[in-house]
């Protein structure tokens, strides 16, 4: 009994504003809402048309796409576009997470299924070990495989021809993927975060979709609250909808819209409880900073990791805080946010070193 207690206390706590899915359930979701054709897509405008006039020119030529790689941070829409390519060219879309392909028999028996034309989206392809990436390497330029038949003495290689397909990597850590394989992508495309007006046109589709009737406002809300993100914008959208349906007889205005968003602690600008805890520790404990994030972690009792992938860069982004050769510091728009009054100080005091 103690051991599961334990273990389910060292569990990580999830967030509403986490851009990472949260399952099986919020992909079925999405999945629905999804848009089909380019000219469904909303956002990404000059993205969008370096992709169109890729697939038409391969669509003239009669040719495949060129291999394509999408990076940027989660929930931004890679998996929807790799789904996108595929329907305007009319081609099966085959999918498969670079962590899962842990030696070269995998992505053979994948790359052997494909047809002409089709697509093989490989999302975090950075996580692919190095045996599959050199195994990929030839499946790229040249539409064939090597496949070694035997061991030892006996062994003997054959290469087996590939009808000629489409890659499409998806990579949330562009620098963790090597040069060569960088190289072989010919439409390296970086997705941005996405505008407000371009999150409330996504939530008035969607709305409309799911037969919902919010007002207006209400949906510039969830955009303003949303982090750039049309994950974090459909995922706030159901959660309101739900609090309209159980606590509001099913009326979606703005004022339900912010009582549902406050019971979540989602306040104004999208920060969530872990948010303003970083920020109050920064400023409360260490001053403003300069502070370490090894010490601000130890602090809050959270990993370091959590802080560096998960929290901080989206307070850079919103420059709620700042990165400093001594450690982090808080900015006076976090103090301004947090209701904290900011005070001009000489030269900081350094609480501990930089990692």
């Amino acid at each position: 009994m103690f051991m599961l207690i334990a273990k389910t206390i060292d569990m990580p706590r999830e967030r509403l504003v986490s851009r990472e899915s949260e399952g099986e359930e919020e992909s079925r979701f999405n999945y629905a809402l999804r848009p089909q054709y380019f000219n469904q897509y909303i956002g990404q405008e000059p993205l969008i048309r370096k992709l169109r006039i890729a697939v038409e020119a391969a669509r003239q030529r009669n040719e495949p796409v060129e291999h394509v790689l999408l990076h940027g941070p989660p929930g931004l829409g890679k998996t929807t576009l790799a789904h996108i390519i595929a329907n305007e060219v009319k081609a099966h879309v085959h999918v498969a997470n670079g962590a899962a392909l842990t030696k070269g028999a995998d992505l053979a028996g994948i790359l052997t299924k494909l047809q002409d034309g089709d697509i093989l989206f490989i999302d975090e392809i950075h996580r692919l070990p190095a045996v599959v990436e050199e195994y990929l390497y030839p499946a790229m330029e040249d539409f064939k495989i090597d496949i070694t038949l035997d061991a030892g003495m006996h062994a003997r290689t054959i290469t087996m021809p590939l009808p000629a397909f489409t890659l499409v990597g998806a990579t949330t850590r562009m620098g963790l993927l090597t040069g060569p394989m960088r190289g072989r992508f010919g439409l390296p495309l970086n997705l941005q975060f996405y505008a407000p007006e371009s999150l409330h046109e996504i939530l008035r589709q969607n709305s409309a979709q799911l037969k919902l009737e919010p007002d207006d406002k209400a949906l510039w809300e969830i955009a303003q609250r949303s982090r750039g993100t049309p994950r974090i914008a459909n995922r706030l959208l159901r959660r309101v909808r739900d609090f309209a349906d159980v606590e509001k007889k099913g009326q979606f205005t703005l004022a339900v819209t912010r009582d549902a968003l406050e019971l979540e602690g989602i306040d104004s600008l999208g920060l969530d409880e872990q948010d303003r805890t970083v920020l109050k520790t920064l400023i409360e404990v260490y001053d403003g900073g300069p502070a370490g994030i090894e010490a601000i972690a130890a602090t809050m009792g959270e990993e370091t990791d959590t802080l560096v992938d998960v929290i901080e860069p989206y307070l850079l982004q919103q420059k709620f805080l700042t990165r400093t050769r001594q450690g982090r510091r808080a900015t006076p728009k976090a103090y301004q946010h947090l209701g904290i009054k900011y005070i001009e100080r000489g030269e900081p005091t350094l609480y501990d070193s930089e990692p």
